[in-house]
């Protein structure tokens, strides 16, 4: 017997996120069905990044702007909530958002997805940060720069969201 024909048991549920086992695998989901936008805001060879503390990894993390989907606002879609997001955390407005794909950032141990959303005419309309308590620092960063902006953030104690991969000179 494959284990995709073994039932799913949910071992605990809270209010975000879902501890589930099939078979021999353990894993989580993200509750209620709640999905993720992931946020690239590139332009005039330039990319937005937000830098928040992350309490499973005891550090500050260097990501990309991104946030979950109706977790305001249940009839949400993906390009309002991207948008919102981006406004939130970094204080930058697009002129456009489309939709890159559906992607899946940990697949043998988190059935989240997330869609990837392309940011098209960025303009500054505050200072970001987000909302209270999230505390995030936003970097306006040369592309050019960016390999030796992520070195510099992990010699002082910060660690790297993978997805920062996909940028420009980003393979290491």
């Amino acid at each position: 017997m494959m284990e995709q024909d073994d039932a799913e048991t949910v071992m605990w549920q809270g209010r975000f996120i879902t501890a589930k086992t099939r078979g021999k695998w353990e894993y989580v989901s993200r509750a209620r069905g709640i999905k993720a936008a992931v946020i690239l805001a590139m332009e005039a060879d330039h990319v937005l990044l937000v830098e928040q503390y992350r309490v499973p990894l005891g550090a500050n993390c260097i990501e990309l702007p991104a946030g979950l989907i109706g977790d305001h606002d249940e009839g949400e879609d993906t390009l309002a909530s991207a948008a919102r997001e981006l406004e939130e955390e970094t204080g930058y407005r697009a002129d456009s958002l489309e939709i890159v794909g559906e992607f899946f950032s940990s697949p043998g141990m988190v059935s989240e997805s997330f869609s990837l959303v392309r940011a098209h005419g960025l303009t500054k309309v505050s200072e970001g940060g987000g909302v209270d308590g999230e505390n995030i620092t936003v970097h306006r960063i040369a592309m050019a720069d960016l390999p030796h902006f992520v070195q510099k953030k992990r010699a002082d104690g910060c660690v790297v969201d993978v997805k920062l991969l996909m940028l420009p000179g980003m393979i290491v």
